[in-house]
């Protein structure tokens, strides 16, 4: 049985997939690049004022991009934050607030595949 054209591309993507170190995953005897790494991911950081110095009780709001939803944290002790089962396969925003202050908003991409994120914010 002559291959077609079609298994030749699969397995032309698979090996630059795998050249660029993205695992392949063996699906009915062909190798499939897996592209994206669906287990969630933690984003945590502190969140600072002007001089560097940690905020408790700033609000953290990090907001899923495609459906709209937001989730919130209040900071804590040396001004830490914590999101756990944050999607890999979603974009977010990330800021933090407190009374008239805010900070810069952060994008958290689908690009980026480090399981831990960890990104300070520091209000103006």
């Amino acid at each position: 049985m002559k291959p077609s054209r079609t298994g030749y591309l699969v397995a032309a993507i698979a090996v630059t997939l795998s050249l660029m170190g993205v695992p392949a995953l063996k699906l009915g005897g062909s190798a499939v690049a897996h592209a994206q790494d669906s287990t969630p991911r933690v984003v945590s950081g502190a969140v600072l004022d002007a001089n560097g110095q940690p905020v408790i009780g700033a609000t953290v709001f990090l907001k899923n991009l495609k459906n709209k939803s937001i989730r919130s944290f209040t900071s804590v002790e040396m001004g830490h934050y914590y999101f756990a089962q944050v999607s890999k396969l979603e974009d977010y925003e990330l800021w933090a607030e407190k009374g008239d202050k805010k900070t810069a908003v952060k994008s958290i991409s689908t690009w980026d595949t480090r399981p831990t994120m960890v990104t300070d914010l520091k209000l103006k």
